[in-house]
């Protein structure tokens, strides 16, 4: 029999989530669609219509990140009730999946650099610095959370700045905080000798956390608003001098530096100093002069190709995502000699890490190699700062040599960290975040929601235009 033709879909419809309507940010529903080899969001909004948000640009590994998901590890105590639902009631409230694996807190608004980039908004107009007792305060906040917290960066504005930063971190080494890391743009660390010997005597559990996102002027000038290549030359320099731990954060925005990666990795490898790098796609949150999503969005998956198609040893296998937060977070980790590397997460293997580790499943055939792997993600940052961790991992391996005398300067990892903003909000993705920002009140907020809805005035206007808009009341 003849008759009409049903038509197919030109995508693939892969599930369902919550997100943002980019214009108002009401709460709407997005479909997860996969097609010509993205995923996307589509968003319906009752008043601004249908929208489109490129969420993934590698339809595999978007499947895949899906099997590293595993039970979360809950705080010990919750901060908020849950009265309106993610993400109006941070935090942390009840409804949320996921400890602080980082614990970020802002000691100052004062900055000496005013970046057409900054989520924060700081800037050389802002002078305030936030009370060392209240900054005490708020660390006693996290560690109620944690009991011992993983990691705690000291973060600003420009906190090398604030005038009392060395009893800030005298302060958070009294404290049960397992690794402290400094933030930092650099240029008191390249100018003050003495500030950096005092940085040295807070080691070992003591890391810079180094913004580097270029070795081209135009690009620091674009991210930055300053040609700061000498200050990050010299930075290194006094940070491999005096031995200090320290990671590269690489802002990455497209058309700006995503075809340098490759070289920032070679560049790292020439600086003893330089445990790793943290590649962080544009957040479009704060100050983000001049961007547009549809042209300057640089999503995770993206970020993972080019870092893989640069020649760099890192292959596919190499990169993988964090289980604590795999949507998020995609980690590599290397044995170092020198600036040679050989990349060892491949050696993991795949059936055990996809499908026994994010459903709990016993490990019957290398329960110690269970044990470890559970043990060796258990930071979503990525600090493998204590080398026996990697030692006792490798010895389940026995395809990876375990060489003698290995310390964390035998260690070289990169970590990719994408944070949300209107576009690429998912409800699922903020109840999994584990990098979270300690309030003066003792709240504890992911980064993602934080930066929209809770940093400022401003941030909480956002929230309730949302709130309003998704009562049909904007």
């Amino acid at each position: 029999m003849d008759g009409p033709l049903r038509k197919q879909s030109h995508y693939i419809f892969h599930g369902q989530t919550t997100s943002l309507c980019p214009e108002c940010l009401a709460l709407v529903p997005a479909k997860i669609v996969m097609d010509e080899g993205n995923v996307y969001y589509l968003k319906r909004c009752k008043t601004h219509g249908v929208s489109k948000a490129l969420v993934s640009t590698d339809i595999p590994y978007f499947k895949l990140m899906q099997d590293y998901i595993k039970p979360g590890d809950r705080p010990l105590q919750f901060q908020t009730r849950t009265e309106e639902g993610c993400p109006y009631d941070c935090g942390l409230c009840p409804d949320h999946e996921q400890h602080s694996c980082l614990g970020l807190i802002d000691v100052n608004e004062a900055c000496n650099l005013t970046c057409p980039v900054c989520f924060a908004d700081s800037s050389t107009a802002r002078t305030t610095h936030r009370p060392l007792a209240e900054i005490e305060r708020m660390m006693d906040a996290l560690v109620a959370s944690e009991g011992e917290a993983d990691l705690l960066q000291l973060s600003g504005g420009e906190p090398t700045i604030h005038p009392q930063i060395i009893e800030i971190l005298e302060a958070a080494k009294r404290r049960p905080i397992r690794h402290v890391m400094l933030n930092t743009n650099g240029i008191r660390i390249a100018q003050d000798e003495d500030f950096v010997r005092q940085l040295a005597a807070f080691k070992p559990g003591f890391e810079v956390y180094l913004q580097f996102d270029s070795l081209r002027p135009s690009v620091l000038k674009n991210l930055r608003g300053a040609d700061l290549t000498r200050i990050r030359r010299e930075a290194l320099q006094m940070l491999e001098n005096y031995n200090i731990s320290t990671t590269l954060v690489v802002v990455v925005k497209r058309g700006q530096n995503d075809d340098e990666l490759g070289e920032i990795i070679r560049h790292a490898l020439q600086w003893k100093c330089v445990r790793g790098i943290t590649f962080q796609p544009v957040q479009d949150a704060g100050r983000n002069e001049g961007f547009d999503p549809a042209r300057d969005r640089f999503v995770l998956s993206d970020i993972r190709k080019a870092i893989i198609a640069a020649g760099t040893p890192f292959t596919a296998g190499d990169i993988i995502p964090l289980p604590c937060n795999p949507e998020s977070i995609a980690i590599g980790y290397a044995l170092r000699n020198g600036d040679k590397i050989a990349p060892i997460t491949s050696y993991f293997p795949k059936d055990m890490l996809v499908e026994a580790l994010p459903n709990a499943i016993t490990f019957e055939k290398y329960p110690e190699l269970h044990k470890e792997i559970l043990n060796f993600f258990s930071l979503a940052t990525v600090e493998c700062n204590n080398p026996e961790r990697l030692d006792a991992l490798l010895c389940c391996l026995p395809q990876v040599p375990v060489p003698e005398g290995m310390g964390y300067e035998n260690i070289f990892r990169i970590a990719i960290v994408e944070f949300l903003d209107p576009h690429n909000f998912c409800i699922s993705r903020v109840k999994r975040s584990c990098v979270h920002f300690v309030t003066p009140a003792g709240q504890i907020i992911p980064f993602d929601t934080y930066n929209l809805f809770y940093r400022d005035e401003v941030a909480r206007k956002r929230m309730a235009l949302s709130k309003a808009a998704g009562k049909g009341l904007a």
